[in-house]
């Protein structure tokens, strides 16, 4: 039974292997990242799952969001761009959401890779997906850590937007693991890509469930007997559906002049792009720009000296001027 399981199996358990991961082909795309890992589907231009822990400190993190949404460049056969969702009528839904990677601003920029994100009707992704997010992060404070697999059911063909034929999903999904004692339990949701006004438990289904419904193996690194009680049982009362509430620490819409106010100016002339992409008006193009600038003529002079960058203007100038600088 799943109470008997000891400490000390349950610390070999956790520590031998991660246990969010689902089981994967031969042939599948791994990403790591560093909060989180994916499997990205060249078929459909986004992941099929993404999978990472979140623990009740993640939840309390500070790092706001950075918006800064780019192509993913572990994505060996190239990720979904961001001109892909430019007047598609869809959001750029995030499926590892940034409200669950505060704890850095590494964790936070890299939820923004394309590959994290999937199209999602704007109703759907913020309503009743935004909900479960944050009922989610309740479970991870609650619980002190659950472990999470999230994507877009991927099994048919699909309609598409942009250059690069970004399926839209008819569905989306979540599964959750508690592993912790003193009831360790799991539960899953099917949802349907479209407003809706029903409550989260009229979604909730057993893990295997949700694995019949996409093909994916989820917790596969349990034990065969400890896997089938978890995947097999949907108890409701076990999970806490209180009203979701945010947390405290900076929001994560916090807007990028609000984080760096107090911080040292970052100089252009030596900054890293992730540096560059902190930056108000700075984002994944305009911070490559500047680096090939400084490549060829070594530098800026002077902070007006960035207008010589294609697509910055005295306007962009004027935002960074009190969080850069070109002096050491």
């Amino acid at each position: 039974m799943i109470n008997r399981i000891t400490p000390l199996l349950l610390y070999s358990l956790l520590f031998s292997q991660q246990l969010e991961l689902p089981k994967s082909a031969p042939n599948d795309q791994i990403v790591h990242h560093s909060n989180y890992t994916l499997n990205y589907s060249e078929k459909h231009e986004q992941a099929e799952w993404v999978a990472y822990t979140l623990s009740s400190s993640d939840v309390y993190g500070s790092v706001g969001r950075t918006n800064d949404f780019r192509a993913d460049p572990k994505v060996k056969t190239g990720s979904a761009s961001l001109a892909d969702y430019k007047g598609s009528g869809y959001d750029r839904g995030h499926l590892a959401p940034a409200g669950d990677m505060k704890s850095t601003y590494t964790a936070m920029s890299e939820s923004f890779y394309m590959s994290n994100m999937s199209p999602q009707v704007p109703s759907f992704n913020r309503g009743i997906w935004k909900k479960l997010e944050s009922t989610v992060r309740n479970w991870a404070v609650d619980y002190q850590k659950v472990y999470i697999v999230t994507g877009a059911v991927l099994t048919a063909s699909y309609p598409t937007i942009g250059m690069n034929n970004v399926s839209i999903p008819e569905f989306y999904y979540k599964v959750i693991l508690d592993y912790e004692q003193p009831e360790i339990k799991g539960i899953g949701f099917i949802l349907p890509n479209q407003k809706s006004s029903q409550s989260l438990q009229s979604y909730a289904v057993s893990v295997d469930e949700v694995e019949r419904f996409t093909g994916i193996d989820f917790f596969h690194s349990l034990s065969d007997d400890i896997e089938e009680q978890i995947e097999s049982d949907v108890t409701l009362n076990k999970w806490s559906f209180r009203s979701t509430k945010g947390y405290s620490g900076s929001s994560t819409y916090t807007t990028k002049q609000e984080k760096l106010k107090g911080q040292p100016k970052i100089n252009v002339n030596n900054a890293s792009k992730g540096e560059l992409m902190r930056l108000p008006g700075i984002g994944d193009k305009l911070s490559d720009k500047i680096i090939a600038y400084r490549s060829v003529y070594g530098g800026f002079k002077t902070l007006d000296n960035l207008q010589a960058v294609k697509g910055i203007g005295v306007k962009t100038v004027a935002k960074l001027k009190p969080y850069a600088t070109v002096y050491d």
